[in-house]
């Protein structure tokens, strides 16, 4: 055999070898990823947790829980995709199980009840379309991120549900804001003051608005509560509360305005946090089921300089909170 002859078959032979060596490699890494990934699903994404129980809830447990109740409210990130398809999917499941035999009604924080009668007169002649029902119920499409919530006005309006325009006047909810008009609202405790105090003072990024200014604000956010209690109960059956998740709490929020509070069922759509890997690692307080959902990438509100009461700016309504009173950077969501 020539010299040559032989040169190339040993480097045949190690070529061989090399791609061998590197197709186990290439493969080993791939597998050590894809393990990688798995060990990095958090592991209460998708899961229902029971304060009541102190325990998990299946899916079908929960769907069922809230076709039983007599009035089921979901609380959401305003933001979040996750929480609005669960929330459709919750709309399909209640009108599944209910099979037309009883009326449904939505009700949404989105629309504020001074334009209820437009609402209720579109709905009335035949109106099936999302964006007809968002102009006749005066949605605000840039604050609340149109069309985040058109797919569950679709499922409504096509089902023949009634519409519940369930949130307080933005102009009344200014005046008590602004301390220039009192509302009628049951005496609260100081527990139930100090809490919602708290979530206003985070939700100025810590910063503690006057005293008189925090006051109003928390009357303010108070009577959006006791409004949406008020517009549910007045429905002639079975109804579904969209809104923020702070305004689902028993403990500070709507259900505490309600008169029939035993057939009502809260559901709060949680986001999911690294290191937080237990049900007792979240404030589950004042919610009966807590739904964890994936995180939604947003930037930190805290990042720009804070308007509104604080620093003594107008009275603004913004996308990020969707709220009627000074603007905060978060608000009950």
């Amino acid at each position: 055999m020539a010299p040559m002859e032989k040169v190339n078959i040993v480097m045949k032979k190690y070529t061989n070898r090399y791609h061998w060596t590197s197709f186990v490699a290439a493969t080993l890494l791939s597998t050590m990823s894809l393990a990688a990934m798995a060990q990095t699903t958090h592991p209460l994404e998708g899961h229902i947790w029971d304060t009541r129980s102190n325990s998990f809830f299946s899916e079908d447990a929960a769907y069922n829980a809230a076709a039983s109740s007599r009035y089921v409210l979901l609380g959401e990130k305003h933001d979040s995709t996750f929480h609005h398809q669960l929330q459709l999917q919750a709309l399909q499941a209640l009108q599944q199980r209910h099979q037309g035999k009883v009326p449904l009604t939505l009700a949404m924080e989105q629309f504020d009840s001074e334009y209820q009668s437009a609402l209720s007169a579109a709905v009335k002649a035949g109106v099936k379309d999302a964006e007809q029902l968002a102009d006749a119920g005066m949605l605000n499409r840039q604050g609340w991120q149109w069309p985040m919530y058109k797919s569950l006005i679709t499922f409504a309006a096509t089902h023949d549900w009634s519409f519940i325009a369930a949130n307080l006047s933005r102009k009344d909810a200014r005046s008590i804001a602004m301390g220039t008009m009192t509302p009628d609202l049951p005496k609260a405790d100081t527990s139930q003051i100090a809490a919602l105090e708290n979530e206003i003072v985070q939700g100025h990024c810590g910063q503690r608005p006057a005293p008189a200014q925090l006051a109003a604000i928390v009357t303010a956010q108070r009577a959006r509560d006791a409004r949406m209690a008020t517009a549910i109960e007045a429905s002639a059956g079975p109804v579904v509360l969209i809104t923020g998740s702070g305004h689902v709490r028993r403990d500070l929020a709507v259900p505490r305005y309600m008169k029939n509070n035993a057939s009502t069922l809260t559901i709060a759509y949680v986001e999911i946090n690294d290191g937080q890997y237990s049900p007792q690692d979240y404030d589950t307080t004042g919610f009966d089921l807590v739904w964890f959902t994936p995180r939604t990438k947003r930037e930190d509100p805290c990042a720009m300089p804070i308007g509104g009461v604080v620093s003594g700016a107008a009275v603004t309504s913004t996308p990020e909170t969707s709220s009627s009173i000074p603007s905060p950077k978060k608000e009950k969501q």
